[in-house]
């Protein structure tokens, strides 16, 4: 929040952030996060929908959460490409 902030503030506010987002380490801890929300959106879905009386049995409730990672796993790596 600080850095969109900061970015949003002033022209060379945003260009201390987009330097600071240079740095690889900095993108590996941002591509972390965004890949456990992204994991966390998926499985609510998820849940969303055994919610809703579809996919709550053992076999069904298995196969969904296989579907959970393969999935959480393919956004990961788009995301991956995207930031770097």
């Amino acid at each position: 929040m600080y850095g969109l902030d900061k970015s949003l503030t002033s022209e060379q506010g945003f260009a201390e952030v987009k330097q600071f987002m240079t740095n690889p380490l900095v993108k590996f801890v941002v591509w972390g996060l965004i890949s456990a929300l992204l994991y966390h959106l998926v499985a609510g879905i998820r849940h969303l929908i055994m919610d809703l009386g579809i996919g709550g049995e053992l076999d069904a409730a298995k196969l969904g959460a296989k579907a959970v990672l393969v999935l959480s796993a393919v956004l990961t790596l788009i995301v991956g490409v995207w930031i770097w």
